[in-house]
Parts: structure tokens; sequence; C-alpha cells
């Protein structure tokens, strides 16, 4: 690729959208180069199951005309962005990952997929993922693992694989990911983007593949906290068609991109996030402290707080999970088990071993942690932690049992429903992203958002870009 396409490329969202509206560069412009980097790319990347060059160039034409009349949408008209492969798009094959799917082709738009279609945005095409959301990496799959574009032989991140992996390298300007444990954020921790999880409720879920429905959030994985304001503010609010939607009004995102943090009451659990374990990487921990003494250097005030429950968390998230996705996928797992990949079957069928006792305790463990959490979140303001226990480990040696066996940062926002949103936060000494966590009570996005984002602009860690 010429330098001039690549630099196209690691615009971000904010900065392309000022260039479309006043007309300096064409969203086809823009749309080719993305497509061209893909091209060049993802050979090494795996990020992306399906590419729509062709559409995305009919779609790019069409916003060039519109903007071309003065009928500007807003800040996503003519931006190129890209789905998890979970979120159905009408006529193109929504695979989730799985050779179950492998040639389903939905008759309609998810209504995330449609809405952002609606604010002007390019669809790319479609992104690598953990099989049905859960299980991976795993190459007894159709698809290739997506590969992290900080170091090729590492892992991105799950099940949001392919999102984490797209926008981190430029193929991309944001994706939408889905997270039932911390999905979203997670390979936003170990690919060095941003990723926010709104509150259960404020984002559709209709037309996404399902894996837990009371756990199940959809989200976009971005460059920058504003990227994700806007990608939000694109996809919020209430849907008919899912009737777990909330129906409060969506503020403008966008005004709480100030750089304001003075007086705000940050509450630390570190008896839980910063406690030593040994599937806890300490070199994690050392960067996210820096991260909390330029907080405190901002004018935020830290108060260690604690949640009790928080030890049951685990437990709860995945017996929920697993139970409801055993229900989701029961059928096919009887009549079709060979066309699963073999870790997301084995997953499966050990939430088809919990018993109705086992499920009802996990949810009354859900309602003590969301007693815990209003009870704390009522004497600070928001919650800031490590977003992954650990940086991204190596495709070579790697055990994904292991991730069970230790504590998860980011599924008690799952759990909760609480909105959270994880943003760089550094790098370690092998030079692999770390992601620092915000999270707020409920529909308080503007206020994770804002605190991400005074965050971002002193750290600036948005500067580096991987190699790839």
């Amino acid at each position: 690729m010429r330098d001039t396409e690549t630099n196209l490329c690691f615009l971000n969202i904010d900065q392309a959208a000022g260039l479309l509206r006043s007309q300096e560069l064409s969203p086809v412009e823009l749309t080719q180069a993305f497509l061209q980097r893909i091209e060049a790319t993802d050979g090494k990347l795996h990020s992306f199951i399906t590419v729509l060059n062709d559409q995305a160039m009919a779609d790019a034409r069409t916003a060039e005309a519109e903007i071309l009349r003065g009928e500007y949408k807003g800040p996503l008209h003519g931006i190129p962005f890209a789905l998890k492969d979970l979120y159905d798009t009408a006529g193109i094959r929504t695979t989730s990952g799985s050779r179950v799917d492998i040639d389903r082709v939905p008759t309609e738009d998810a209504t995330t997929t449609a809405r952002l279609k609606a604010a002007g945005g390019i669809l790319l095409g479609k992104l690598a993922m953990h099989e049905f959301a859960l299980g991976g990496p795993d190459f007894t799959t159709p698809f290739a693992p997506a590969r992290n574009p900080w170091n090729l032989d590492h892992i991105t991140g799950g099940s949001s694989s392919g999102s984490g992996s797209a926008v981190a390298s430029g193929q991309c300007m944001g994706a939408l990911g889905s997270c039932t444990g911390g999905s979203i954020r997670g390979p936003a921790s170990l690919c060095g983007t941003v990723g926010l999880k709104a509150t259960y409720g404020r984002v559709s879920r209709f037309g996404v593949v399902t894996l837990s429905w009371s756990q199940d959030h959809c989200g976009p994985l971005t460059w920058t906290v504003e990227d994700a304001a806007h990608m939000l503010q694109a996809i919020a609010g209430h849907d008919p068609k899912d009737p777990t939607t909330s129906s409060a009004p969506v503020p403008n995102y966008s005004l709480a991109m100030r750089e304001d943090i003075k007086g705000l009451t940050i509450g630390v659990p570190r008896h839980f996030f910063f406690a030593p374990h040994p599937n806890v990487n300490p070199e994690v921990l050392s960067i996210v402290e820096k991260g909390l003494e330029a907080l405190q250097e901002l004018g935020a005030n830290l108060e260690e707080v604690t949640i009790p429950s928080l030890e049951y968390v685990r437990a709860a998230n995945s017996v929920i999970m697993l139970s409801e996705a055993y229900a989701y996928h029961e059928r096919n797992l009887k009549s079709r088990p060979q066309e699963f990949g073999e870790m997301v079957r084995a997953r499966f069928r050990i939430g088809g071993l919990f018993s109705a006792s086992d499920y009802v305790q996990a949810q009354r463990c859900r309602k003590m942690v969301n007693r815990d959490f209003a009870k704390v979140l009522q004497k600070v303001d928001i919650l800031v932690t490590p977003t992954m226990t650990q940086p991204a480990a190596a495709f070579e040696g790697y055990d994904a049992s292991g991730t069970a066996r230790g504590p998860s940062f980011t599924a008690p926002f799952n759990l909760t429903g609480l909105p959270a949103i994880s943003v760089p936060c550094g790098f370690t000494e092998a030079g692999l992203p770390v992601g620092m966590q915000f999270a707020g009570k409920p529909f308080d996005e503007p206020g994770i958002l804002r605190a991400a984002y005074t965050y971002q602009q002193h750290a600036r860690w948005f500067e580096r870009r991987p190699p790839v």
C-alpha cells in the first residue's frame, strides 16, 4: 500500500468524519484504502471471514453522492466498519464461526446492523470470532483464528477476536463485538483498542446469535474513546424487537468528551483485582497501578472499596452462561455434534450437566453481587480495575481452559449488567498491550466515557500503532 492509503487507515472515526463532512475526503477513497489494507494484511491476521468488496464500494459511492448533495447524516456517514460474524446481515452469510451455520444467510439485518447502515456506515465485511462466541482459539473450526497485530504469534482474546485484530491493525475504523463474560473488553485490552459494553438493555440484541440471554451485550471496539461514543450513539436505544431493551432516553454521548475528572471519586476493589494470584500477571497490575496514579494526578480521588461477593462471580457467570447456551444449542448438539469445534462442543455439553438447582443458586448469587455493587456505587462515582488478568498469550502452548481457573476481571460487569469500557493503559516489556477498565452505575455511560477520555488524552497510548 502507498503511504497515503495507510495514513487513511490510521485515521480515527472522529478525524475522518470531519474530513468527509467538509468534502476534503471522499467515502470512496476511504473505503478503497481499507479494502486494500485488508487485502494486504489479512493473509497474516485472519481478521475477516467475509469481505464485501463490491457492496462496500457501491455503498461508498452512495454515501459520496449523499454528502455532495448536502445530506450529511452525522459522524458515521461514509465510515468503513465491520461486524463480528454473529450479527445478522440480510443476504450475507452469518456463520458464528461454525460449520453448524456455515451456509446460514439471514433475510433481515440485526437492529444494530440496520442502525449503523442508517447512520451512513459502510460495511466492509464480517469478522472472525471464537465459535458461537465461546470456543476458541480452536483450530478444529473451519476458520483460522485471528492473530494479534502487535505480535502475530499471540492470540487476540475472544470471543470478538477478529474485531480486536481488525480495529487495531487499521483494517476498519470500528467494529461491533458481543460480550457475555468480557468478549468486547478482552480483545480490546489484548489488542490495544477501546472496547465498550454499555448497560444491559441499552443496545438491542435482535438479530445477534445468542450465547446467554441474560448476560449478552453488544458494543463497539474502536481506536479511541470518542469513536466508541459515536458508534454507541448510533446503536443505542429502545427496540420493539428486543423486549430487554430500555426505553430510557439516549443522551448525547459526545458531550461526555471533556477532559475533566477533578473531584471524581474512583473506587478501587484491590482485594480482588490486585490480589496476588498464580493466574494474574504482576506486570499487568503494575502497569494499571501507574494508570491509577495518573488518574489521581488528574484530580480524581481514589478510594479503596470492598465487594465481598466478587469471589463468586466467575462461577455464577459460567453456570448461567453455559446453562443458557446449552438450552439454545441443545437440538444441534444432539443431532449434529460433529459440526461443532471440539472446544465449544465440550463447553456447551458442560452446560447440559448443570441442574436446575445449580442455575437457581447462580441466579441467587447474581442478586447478591448486584446488591453489593449497588451499595458500593452509592459511595463512589465509578470503579477502575485492570481489564484482563494477563497480556495476550502465545498460540504455542496456549491452554484455553487455564483462563477458567483464575478470576475474571470482566465478568462482574456482565453478571451485573453495569456499563464498562476498556482503554489502553500501557505495554509490557514484551511490547504487548494492557487495558484499564472503567465501570459505572446503570446507564451512566457518559460518566465512564468522560473518565476514559480524560485518561486517554493524558496518556496518549493511541499514538502508538502495531507493526502490522
